[in-house]
């Protein structure tokens, strides 16, 4: 297993991009190419004399596309930018998968110009893992595409449900459409458009629409959305679970000397819960669409969630992913209607 790295994208690139690979070549023994500026990346590799007997290699990338820049344009106009490079080397056959967690709206269209789109499908999207009860509910779409017709919807329903089988072995996996009420009749016009496609299908275990709080419950193991209101869903949960955090701390430490003595009792429970709704856990998310395994990390990523995002990527090649979501395209006759609203 081969995979390119984007050591330049981040919030904290390249210092926790290089200590995350680092920490990824011992857990999942893979190889890893780190793309970006070489002088920056061997100045942060230097401080971790260890990587000398793990395979990683630096491959050079003159430019980095920033936050502020539009997607598409900058792709297109840095060519030595190290997303760009990075999915290039995916593209060239030289690496089995990409990851970044520079711009989300970069990495898209870096992947969609140089891996291009699985053919019958439309519109890659972001398939986000929320944590719940049961383990995690893969939400479709978190930010790729924010203005999504039902087809596409459909189309995310297959890949996620798919994802969700092969990646976390979930047997049928329970696909829902995030609407307003549990009736078939609720809605707006897309979602009223979306589930009689979604029912009809036959490679999906449709169970109906999923309202918000179904997310965290694990009611369902796919949700579908369009990625605006996805990103907004999934935005919420990671604010309020950090908030929940944060109060219970605040508690703690304004409750006196029992409340103190409850919480040192409760610590063993509460790392549990706080390792739980922690983003770093699962690291980053793939794009399902592309002609190959690009996954996205949070701007913020730190070297866990790095090594947790390379692991993400491990488990998509292993698994065939992008073979199982071709073969079943083929088999979805919704999917192969060509009178179906494009």
């Amino acid at each position: 297993m081969k995979i390119a790295v984007d050591a330049m994208g981040g919030d904290f690139a390249p210092e926790q991009i290089v200590f995350g690979a680092i920490r990824a070549a011992k857990k999942f023994e893979c190889e890893i190419v780190l793309v970006g500026d070489p002088d920056k990346i061997k100045e942060v590799l230097d401080k971790n004399s260890s990587w000398k007997n793990l395979k990683i290699s630096i491959h050079p990338a003159a430019d980095v596309i920033e936050m502020n820049e539009h997607p598409g344009a900058a792709v297109r106009r840095k060519k030595d930018a190290s997303v760009v490079v990075a999915t290039r080397l995916v593209k060239n056959g030289e690496c089995d998968a990409v990851l970044s967690a520079g711009s989300t709206g970069a990495a898209v269209a870096s992947a969609l110009l140089g891996l291009g789109r699985i053919k019958g499908i439309d519109r890659p999207t972001i398939a986000t893992p929320i944590p719940t009860t049961h383990g995690a509910t893969l939400l479709m779409d978190s930010g790729a595409n924010v203005d999504s017709k039902p087809r596409h919807l459909v189309q995310g329903a297959l890949m996620g449900s798919i994802y969700s089988e092969y990646v976390f072995g979930v047997k049928s996996p329970r696909v829902g459409l995030l609407n307003i009420g549990e009736e078939e009749t609720k809605g707006n016009e897309q979602a009223l458009a979306t589930y009689p496609l979604l029912k009809n299908m036959k490679t999906i275990n449709f169970i109906g629409n999923a309202e918000g709080r179904d997310i965290p419950k694990g009611s369902f193991d796919v949700v579908i959305c369009d990625g605006f209101v996805g990103n907004v869903v999934l935005k919420f949960a990671e604010g309020l679970a950090k908030t929940i955090l944060k109060l219970i701390k605040e508690a703690v430490k304004d409750g006196g000397i029992f409340a103190k003595l409850g919480a040192f009792l409760l610590a063993p429970a509460l790392r549990k819960l706080a390792k739980r709704v922690d983003s770093a856990e699962y690291g980053g998310a793939p794009l399902l669409g592309v002609n190959g395994c690009c996954i996205i990390g949070h701007g913020a990523s730190n070297a866990k969630a790095i090594c947790s995002a390379i692991g993400v990527a491990n488990e998509y090649v292993k698994n065939n992913v992008l073979e199982h979501i071709k073969d079943n395209i083929a088999k979805e006759e919704v999917l192969n209607n060509d009178n179906e609203e494009k």
